[in-house]
């Protein structure tokens, strides 16, 4: 299912005159945490169509054992925690995972982690994660989101260089605002393979279809970015 997900976000993007210069996947990267479903999604990715691109960024999600995507694909790929500095931008990748639980918990050794980073930079500044640090409207997943989400959200808007929090786990497109800040959009990512219904209305109108975000991390600091839909595999 990843290989025909790139594919047909690769083909989407292509026809627009678009293709990505970097490829981040937002967590559960292997449904049942084992070994061959680590080692099967690293030949997935150096057979994708997105296989010349910088290693991919992961994060690690509830489906996931965070040893493992590590034995598998740490020379393949970055992984969380990460800092990248690219286009005059810092990029964060925070691991969220709790091992065995639904939620998440950044913990004490990446909080100090994260403040070490915050203050080595001065650039715009876009935190990635698997969980939600935001309430979405939706009891059962708000229920399973990051438990330090707003002390994260919190540290991150005292820095005064937050542009944007991106994030997966809740399987739709939903859209926020950094609270008191409107112009920090808070993104979710649409899953790839399975959507969970949607708490807002898709601004395409195919809330149920898989689907990713372009985002355009603009040199002033502004980040720019479109859904992504595709077909389901099968309807293709």
């Amino acid at each position: 299912m990843l290989q025909l997900a790139l594919e047909q976000a690769s083909q989407q993007l292509e026809s627009a005159g678009q293709r990505p210069d970097q490829l981040l996947i937002s967590g559960d990267l292997c449904q049942d945490e084992s070994w061959g479903g680590y080692v099967r999604l690293a030949e997935l990715l150096a057979a994708s169509p997105l296989a010349d691109l910088p290693p991919p960024w992961l994060l690690s999600g509830n489906h996931d054992h965070g040893l493992r995507l590590r034995a598998a694909l740490g020379r393949r790929a970055v992984i969380a925690p990460a800092e990248i500095l690219c286009g005059g931008w810092q990029v964060l990748l925070l691991d969220s995972q709790l091992p065995g639980r639904l939620e998440g918990q950044l913990g004490a050794y990446q909080w100090a982690w994260l403040e070490r980073a915050l203050q080595a930079s001065d650039r715009p500044l876009l935190v990635a994660l698997h969980h939600p640090p935001v309430a979405i409207g939706d009891p059962m997943l708000d229920g399973i989101a990051l438990g330090d989400g707003p002390a994260l959200l919190e540290r991150l808007r005292a820095s005064g260089r937050l542009r944007g929090v991106l994030f997966g786990h809740v399987h739709q497109h939903w859209q926020g605002q950094l609270p008191g800040q409107p112009e920090v959009p808070l993104l979710a990512c649409p899953s790839s393979l399975c959507s969970f219904p949607a708490v807002q209305p898709c601004p395409l109108g195919r809330a149920d279809d898989p689907g990713a975000r372009l985002l355009e991390l603009m040199p002033a600091g502004e980040i720019r970015q479109r859904l992504l839909r595709w077909s389901p595999p099968h309807s293709t």
